[in-house]
């Protein structure tokens, strides 16, 4: 992501909000919103969200309206959010473009996961049984992408981003 928002001034990426806790450096606002169930409830009632799921026992959601003020500032809006959650922005706006980033293999997302350190392995075999029921659903994307390589996958990506652009 950092790599695509450097090559494009006019990107902006949404931070969304979870009630899951804080890794460590995580930083409220930058890396996520960090809420309370409760406060995270009020929001998806309220209509505050764009989108909002529940992954891993914890909720995740993306503000809608910050996304709609760079969407107004003529901003190129990235949204870094779960196949639940794509589906539901594409409903609510037809027009988003829904790229599919995924793995090489599911033994290169697990080696991946477990190079990170950040979780237990009851919840990487979680993650890994939900990334299996979201590569189910790659064909719904309007684009998909391999990562077997960073910055090859991240040149194609802005490549993508800026064909798709709307002038």
């Amino acid at each position: 992501m950092a790599q695509l928002l450097d090559a494009m001034p006019d990107a902006w990426a949404s931070v969304s909000a979870t009630t899951r806790s804080p890794r460590p450096g995580e930083v409220d606002g930058v890396n996520y919103y960090f809420l309370t169930p409760e406060r995270f409830t009020e929001l998806a009632q309220n209509d505050g969200f764009l989108e909002w799921a529940t992954y891993s026992d914890n909720s995740y959601g993306t503000p809608r309206k910050a996304v709609e003020e760079h969407i107004a500032l003529g901003n190129q809006v990235i949204l870094e959010i779960d196949v639940q959650g794509a589906l539901q922005v594409k409903e609510k706006m037809p027009e988003a473009h829904l790229v599919f980033i995924e793995p090489p293999s599911m033994e290169i997302l697990e080696e991946r996961l477990r190079g990170r350190g950040t979780e237990t392995d009851e919840v990487i075999e979680k993650r890994l049984r939900v990334a299996e029921v979201e590569l189910s659903q790659k064909m719904k994307y309007d684009w998909r992408l391999v990562n077997d390589n960073l910055e090859e996958a991240s040149r194609a990506l802005q490549t993508y981003v800026n064909d798709h652009a709307d002038l």
